[in-house]
C-alpha cells in the first residue's frame, strides 16, 4: 500500500468501509451458524433460487439470466452480461444490485452472506455501470464496486473499488 493509498483509506469515513455495511446476526442455535442454516433462510426459498440460479449458470442466453435473476429480487440493469457458471448469492439474491452495462465473468461468485462460526452476515454488494468483474472473482457481502472498476480475474474483493480503478489479488488491490 502506498502512502496515498493510506491517506485516501484514512480519508473514508466510516460508511465507505463495507464492513460497516454487513449486519452482523448472532447464530439462533448450537453449533456454527452455516449448521441450521434453515433456520435463517425459509429452506424452499433456498431450494428455488439455487435451481434458478444453477439455470442461469448453464444457459448460454444473458436475456434469460436478466429475466430470471430478476425474478429472483436480484436488480439487473440493461446489458448486464453473467458468464457462463458465474454465481450470485443464492441465500440473498435480493441484496444484489447490478446497473447497466456490467460484465460478470466466467465463474465469478458474488455474495451477500457469510456464514461465521458465532454469527452469520449479510450485506448488499453494489456493482456501478459499466463495472467488470473477471473470471473467477469473488465479490464479498457489503462490497461496492465503482463505475467502470475492473475486478482482475481470480481476485477476491474484500472492499471497495473506486470507479474507474483496475484491481488484482487476492484480497485484490489496486493495481499498479
Amino acid at each position: 500500500m502506498t502512502a496515498a493509498d493510506r491517506d485516501e483509506a484514512d480519508a473514508r469515513t466510516p460508511s465507505d468501509d463495507r464492513r460497516d455495511r454487513v449486519d452482523r446476526h448472532p447464530r439462533p442455535h448450537v453449533g456454527t451458524s452455516l449448521g441450521k442454516w434453515y433456520q435463517i433462510r425459509n429452506p424452499l426459498r433456498v431450494a428455488v433460487n439455487y435451481a434458478v440460479i444453477l439455470l442461469c449458470r448453464i444457459s448460454p442466453s444473458l436475456t434469460l439470466k436478466r429475466v430470471l435473476l430478476r425474478r429472483l429480487g436480484v436488480t439487473v440493469g440493461e446489458g448486464v452480461a453473467f458468464g457462463l457458471e458465474s454465481t450470485p448469492d443464492v441465500f440473498w439474491p435480493e441484496l444484489i444490485t447490478i446497473e447497466d452495462d456490467v460484465i460478470v465473468g466466467y465463474d465469478a461468485t458474488i455474495l451477500c452472506h457469510e456464514f461465521l462460526r458465532e454469527e452469520y452476515r449479510t450485506g448488499a454488494v453494489h456493482i456501478r455501470e459499466g463495472a467488470m468483474i473477471g473470471a473467477g472473482a469473488i465479490v464479498l457481502p457489503g462490497v461496492e464496486i465503482g463505475e467502470n472498476a475492473q475486478v482482475a480475474a481470480n481476485s477476491l474483493v474484500t472492499e471497495d473499488v473506486p470507479p474507474e480503478t483496475t484491481v488484482v489479488g487476492v484480497p485484490a488491490e489496486p493495481e499498479e
